[in-house]
């Protein structure tokens, strides 16, 4: 029985050990052959009915303790039968509607109990117990394909658990199942023999045929039929290899005239509608969203009526195989290594449906079948060939049975999913992974390939990277022989082979993940570690870590952490076996934390006093997956105010000085993430930790080290104090030598540390003394946007200093800024923009430098149409001090920088005000400007400028109401504002420039009030 449901009945999760069966004519089939064999059983074999089973039956029931009678005790909630085993304990028992039978002649009296509800009960207690042999002979007895399962095997099983008539009883027990369980698979074979399913040749020719009638015509039904994938491979299949393996075919997008899109997965067991496109990450959600049908045409009839009663008009014959094609093709399952077929080539041609479809029109002719020729996987099995396979089947299909020399080969339809199950599965043959040692989570191949920002909706893809051991042999496509029963030895073999990209993608999809995730609960010690180690290879995808999540993972996984470290020398072995348990949660939660939800999901779970705990520990092995974890939730907030709390900052900097590359590297990210924050910069300075990092950076040849390392040197270095530090360790000009030859990671941190060193006029001098300027001015001409960033400000910081001023204007730096101003990413234009004032400032002649630019002056003004409002501030600070040539304010003026100013008057950003206002008060030295600028109503909103509660705005906008209000009709539009009251306040500011220029515009005002009242009084 274990083995039939296993194989023949549909699941809504393949292999999986909590997987849901599905309302299919099969599977109702089956359930009521069971149920007839269940009801019957007491009857014909009484003694059998009365076998005490090895571990009690259990499941959630529908059945309230009224249902049963005087043979019961029944207290509330509680049903307890009176017949007992030896030890007093009932052969059934019921609670809060958990059912708990020992027996099969209580079974059969539940079936008789529950009357109407005998599917529902039948169907609950398979789905609870997916291998009900297990619980009913034991353990041993426990369906595990790949090991010998002879009748002979069987019956030794018996006699070495049992003896005497207890013995007996077993063997005809187990004779009885095995007979069950042949009856239920030649009955699922008989009834899957005579379905016609889809294949890829049937899908294509309704896709083509039904593309005949797309349009906006009379006779059209449909108005587009699109694949969302334009790349087929071999066996004609379009959808991605590791969905082949659930028997997809393809996907596509179905726009009715009638009613919204249909997404649609056409696959082996028939067609149906799927989740659809994401948006954002427009990846397919592959989950089934409606009932399965036979066919794409009778899906449509279904969901969309114009179509259902239109298509019936139409001379549409759908193209069908002749019938022994159809019962006897099957889809072999992609073999992404064979034929130079890669995933990577799958990827490169993926075109979503967004996307411009193929230029070259559809061609109307339905393709003619094409012959399916077995993949090498299959031939390497040695497994029949597909021709014999045809020829036998033909038996099947005629008789509905197999004849007797096929029955006794054991074969049966290639089509069907047991099929591949059939293969012989030999560990003695498997090749050993490679000998290499195996990396950490979070090494270069994986932590690069992977962003702590991931989106938990993002479609999986495959490993971009070059793994060990990637040319596989077919055994290890047979992993579902490892994952329905883990053991052990199972657990030992998937934890080596899953360090493989496509084998940890075959272990989710046999729900491989929430049978390791059980087995986290195990008082096993030596099962726990294997099982979290095993989870953490596997988690390096977002479908894995969801996985994880969802079925519990997470809590249980924090869970094995909570073990304290030992300082002692002599542990004891179960000491030992409690740090490998948490050092391999410990790898898992770094894997799983990849995650978004999943840092979230330890947080909740209590992760983050374990993972300080485990901190303190003097085991590296153990340090570097708790560091690892750490600097990968540093990214969310929560974790570095806890970082802060749980005082790791002080064994991170501890931890900084210990003589292994990779935990230095964790602790050196870890930092350079939470030290984002003014207090973490402080404690790491107070722990010593600012000397460790800097001795960092003579590990040049380590890149991953050194990026680490310089990240956090860079955000340390935003707090001065830790600047005058690193001065003090000669870190600058260790830095400036790192300017060249670096990988672009490094290089963004190390432009990044000097451009916070620059603030300090010292440090300027040095950069310039040690060579830094022209290798910094070389990286202007770069396209890494982060690094543009950083270098234009570091540029910009230099140009304050007049003589690092000569040297970029010598090396055309400022022109390279200027044309950076185009650059299509706004963090590079603000940085750009803000670079240009202090060039301009510290330049000889900024006047002719700026008009020798072509186009500049029109591009700058341009750019005060950004949404972006760092770009806006920018670009106006820039404008303030190119208006201080009378030339190049003239041209900015006809290039109408007047309106584009007043236009953004409106803002309530403070920082965009200042620079506004500054650009506002020196634009009005030309002309009329200052007339135009209150015809186009800036004067007003300027006047509330002065509610602001930032000085610095203060000063800057009574200097532009000053410019202003030497034109009368501003002075009346200030006056209305009630203006001079705010004014009157400031002219007793210690702020000497806001003073002068509020008592100016007062003045100004006054004088226009005195010459009105004079006019009318003369």
């Amino acid at each position: 029985m274990g083995a039939a449901l296993s194989r023949a009945a549909q699941w809504t999760t393949a292999g999986s050990g909590t997987g849901k069966l599905e309302i299919t004519p099969l599977n109702e089939s089956l359930l009521k052959e069971i149920i007839k064999y269940v009801e019957n059983f007491s009857a014909r074999h009484p003694q059998e009915a009365a076998l005490v089973f090895k571990e009690p039956i259990e499941w959630t029931t529908t059945l309230e303790p009224s249902a049963f009678g005087p043979d019961y005790e029944i207290s509330k909630s509680t049903v307890n039968s009176k017949e007992t085993v030896k030890d007093g304990q009932p052969l059934l028992h019921l609670s809060s509607h958990t059912i708990q039978v020992y027996c099969f002649s209580q079974l059969s009296n539940i079936l008789q109990l529950a009357q109407d509800k005998k599917m529902k009960e039948v169907r609950a207690c398979l789905e609870a117990n997916r291998d009900p042999v297990a619980k009913i002979l034991g353990p041993s007895f426990a369906t595990v394909e790949g090991e010998d399962t002879s009748m002979l095997r069987l019956l030794d099983k018996v006699k070495d658990d049992s003896e005497g008539h207890e013995a007996e009883l077993k063997m005809k027990m187990l004779l009885l199942l095995q007979q069950l369980d042949m009856q239920l698979l030649n009955n699922s074979l008989k009834q899957m023999s005579q379905e016609v399913r889809p294949t890829p040749v049937t899908v294509k020719n309704d896709v083509e045929l039904l593309k005949r009638f797309c349009g906006e015509g009379e006779k059209m039904v449909l108005k587009s039929v699109e694949y969302t994938s334009d790349y087929e491979f071999s066996n004609g299949c379009r959808a991605a290899p590791w969905r082949q393996v659930h028997g997809e075919i393809c996907y596509l997008l179905i726009k009715p005239l009638d009613t919204d899109p249909l997404y649609i997965t056409c696959s082996t067991a028939g067609v149906f509608l799927n989740g659809g496109m994401e948006k954002e990450s427009e990846a397919i959600d592959y989950e089934r969203k409606s009932e399965v049908y036979k066919d794409l045409v009778t899906l449509l009839k279904n969901k969309s009526p114009h179509f259902a009663e239109n298509i019936t008009k139409q001379d549409f014959a759908i193209y069908e195989e002749p019938p022994s094609t159809q019962k006897t093709q099957h889809v072999e399952l992609v073999d992404t290594e064979e034929q130079g077929q890669t995933q990577r080539s799958y990827e490169n041609r993926e075109k979503n449906v967004h996307e411009k479809m193929r230029q070259q029109p559809t061609q109307n002719k339905p393709t003619p079948p094409k012959k399916l020729e077995p993949s090498l996987k299959w031939k390497n099995l040695n497994l029949t060939s597909y021709q014999e396979e045809k020829n036998e089947n033909s038996t099947i299909i005629k008789t509905g049975k197999p004849d007797k020399e096929t029955a006794a080969k054991g074969r049966i339809s290639p089509r069907s999913p047991e099929f591949k199950n059939k293969a012989h599965f030999s560990f003695a043959h498997l090749p050993r992974p490679s000998a290499r040692k195996p990396k950490t989570p979070g090494a270069k191949d994986e932590d690069f390939s992977e962003s702590s920002s991931e989106s938990e909706e993002d479609e999986d893809q495959p490993d971009r990277r070059q793994e060990s051991n990637t040319d596989l042999p077919s055994e290890y496509w047979q992993i579902q022989k490892l994952v329905k029963y883990l053991k052990i030895g199972s657990l030992k073999i998937l934890k080596e082979i899953s360090r493989n990209s496509q084998i940890r993608r075959a272990i989710v999809d046999l729900g491989g993940l929430q049978t390791m995730v059980k087995i986290l609960d195990s008082p096993d010690k030596d099962l726990k570690f294997l099982a979290a180690e095993t989870i953490a290879n596997v988690a390096k995808f977002r479908r894995a870590r969801r996985t994880v999540r969802q079925h519990g993972g997470i809590k249980r996984l924090v869970g094995l952490l909570d073990c304290v470290p030992d300082n002692s020398a002599n542990l004891t072995s179960e000491q030992e076996k409690d740090i490998e348990v948490a050092r391999c949660g410990a790898l898992a939660l770094w894997s799983c934390s990849k995650s978004t939800r999943n840092k979230e999901a330890i947080r909740k779970a209590g992760g983050i006093p374990l993972l300080a705990q485990l901190l303190k520990s003097p085991h590296e092995n153990m340090l570097i997956p708790v560091v690892g974890t750490l600097q990968e939730c540093a990214s969310e907030q929560s974790y570095r105010v806890a970082i802060q709390t749980e005082e790791m900052i002080k064994d991170l900097v501890k931890n900084l000085s210990r003589e292994n590359p990779e935990l230095q590297m964790h602790c050196a990210s870890a930092i350079f993430k939470c030290a984002e924050d003014i207090v973490t910069r402080d404690l790491v300075r107070q722990y010593d930790g600012l000397k460790p990092l800097a001795a960092l950076l003579s590990m040049s040849e380590n890149k991953q080290l050194l990026a680490a390392a310089t990240g956090a040197i860079w955000k340390c270095s935003i707090s001065i104090e830790n600047v005058a530090k690193f001065q003090e360790y000669k870190a600058l000009e260790t830095l400036v030598g790192l300017l060249t030859d670096q990988p672009e990671e490094v290089l963004v941190n190390v432009v990044g540390a000097l451009g916070e060193c620059a603030q300090e006029p010292s440090n300027r001098a040095v950069i310039r003394k040690c060579g830094g300027i022209q290798p910094l001015v070389n990286l202007l001409t770069g396209t890494n946007q982060a690094l543009l960033v950083n270098v234009t400000k570091a540029v910009g910081a230099c140009a304050i200093e007049p003589d690092n001023m000569a040297i970029i204007d010598r090396l055309d730096g400022v022109r390279l800024l200027w044309s950076l101003l185009k650059n299509q990413n706004p963090d590079v234009q603000a940085s750009a923009a803000w670079a240009i004032c202090p060039c301009i400032e510290n330049a000889k002649d900024a006047g002719e430098m700026v008009r020798s630019f072509v186009g500049g002056l029109e591009l700058i003004v341009n750019l005060l149409n950004s949404d972006n409002k760092e770009v806006l501030a920018g670009v106006c600070a820039a404008i303030a001090k190119i208006a201080k040539d009378e030339e190049n304010l003239a041209v900015i003026t006809d290039h109408g920088v007047v309106p584009m100013l007043a236009k953004l008057t409106s803002t309530t950003d403070d920082k965009l005000r200042r620079h506004l206002a500054e650009a506002i008060a020196q634009c009005c030295m030309w002309g009329s400007n200052r007339v135009s600028f209150g015809g186009a109503g800036a004067v007003a909103p300027l006047v509330h400028y002065l509610n602001s509660q930032d000085t610095s705005v203060h000063r800057a906008t009574a200097q532009a109401l000053f410019q202003l209000s030497r034109d009368p009709n501003n002075c009346i539009t200030m006056h209305e504002n009630a203006v001079v009251k705010l004014l009157l306040d400031m002219v007793g500011s210690t702020d000497e420039v806001l003073q002068e220029a509020a008592a100016g515009c007062v003045a100004n005002i006054r004088r226009l009030a005195l010459a009105n009242e004079k006019a009318r009084y003369g």
